[in-house]
Parts: structure tokens; sequence; C-alpha cells
């Protein structure tokens, strides 16, 4: 679908020098002197790699639509993370490092989004908290106040997150997966 170049927005993914872009950052400029244009920070979809760019609205790009499915996080396989498409069973395999530090947080059964660009997947999505159990948290300090200090735990899957003094070793807490930090106690 093409698109003037005006009217790209955050999160739009585009077809631009022949890679798969997404749309990071929009201003739209009114020099005093010369047409309008459309300043973007584009972000790579495969590389990471940023790049500034100018639309101006006479300009046409590809905007892609991108397919999401949802996968059921099976098991670990050497490098390989196994997913299963919860429509029909085919089994798909992901890099770790595709998937990244957040890997960490993947537990058998977790449903996660794949974005698909012609059956290629692109994007990974987890779900925004996972509940971990806490294995090991340093003690009470006597004399810190529970307002301004934190202390360090590490959860079940071997992730250090910084915890309020109040949590203990074997309390079950909820976990933000893309900041890695603190949320509350689990229920």
């Amino acid at each position: 679908m093409k698109i003037n170049g005006n009217e790209i927005r955050p999160g739009n993914v585009i077809e631009h020098n022949g890679g798969l872009w997404v749309a990071v950052k929009t201003n739209h400029v009114k020099p005093g002197k010369g047409g309008a244009y459309n300043q973007v920070e584009l972000k790579n979809l495969i590389d990471s790699t940023k790049l500034n760019e100018r639309f101006r609205a006479a300009e046409t790009v590809e905007k892609v639509r991108l397919e999401q499915k949802e996968f059921t996080y099976l098991y670990e396989q050497g490098e390989a993370l196994v997913f299963m498409d919860a429509e029909t069973y085919e089994q798909l395999e992901l890099q770790k490092d595709f998937v990244g530090d957040r890997a960490a947080f993947l537990q058998d059964g977790m449903t996660v989004t794949v974005e698909l660009y012609e059956e290629k997947p692109i994007g990974i999505s987890l779900p925004d908290q996972v509940t971990l159990v806490v294995v090991e948290a340093d003690p009470v300090v006597k004399g810190q106040t529970a307002t301004a200090s934190y202390k360090p735990a590490v959860m079940e899957n071997g992730v250090r997150v910084m915890v309020p003094p109040f949590v203990t070793s074997g309390e079950k807490i909820v976990v933000d997966t893309s900041e890695i930090t603190y949320v509350r106690r689990a229920d």
C-alpha cells in the first residue's frame, strides 16, 4: 500500500532502500523557504540500525503490513527456541539472539506474538509482565528506609532485579519484561 511521505507515523513499517524500517519518531517541518517535509527517524527491523530521512509530501513510500501470529513457547534446543503455531500446530525455531535478553523470561506454554513479513519472522513480543519466584535476596540492612532503598534479588530464571526490602527468598513477584524491573508482589 503506497502512502505519501507526510503520512508516515511512528510505528508504521515501510519499505525503504531495499529494507524494512519502522518509524520511531516523526517531525513535520515547514521551513521559511522551500516546501514542507516530514523528518523521520527510522530503525531497521532486521539489524536495528538507525537512519534519519526526509520525506516530502509528493514522495510515496510502500507501507508494509506485517502479519501477527500467536505462538506457544515449547522448549529450548541448543541455541534455538522452539515455538508452535496456535492454529496450525506447525513448529517455528528462532535463534536465542533473535529474541535477545528477554529469552530468559520465556516459560513453558507462554503465548507470544511473532510478527511475520512474507512468512519470515522479523519481531517477537512477550507478555508485558511475568510472575517469577525469587531464589536469592539479600537480607535487609537495619536502618534502611523502605521508601528509598532497593536490594538486588535473583529470579528463578537467573535474572537480577532490584526489589523492595520486604521481598524475601521464595516469594513470587511480577516483573516487567521490557524494562526488567520489579512491578509488585504476585497474588
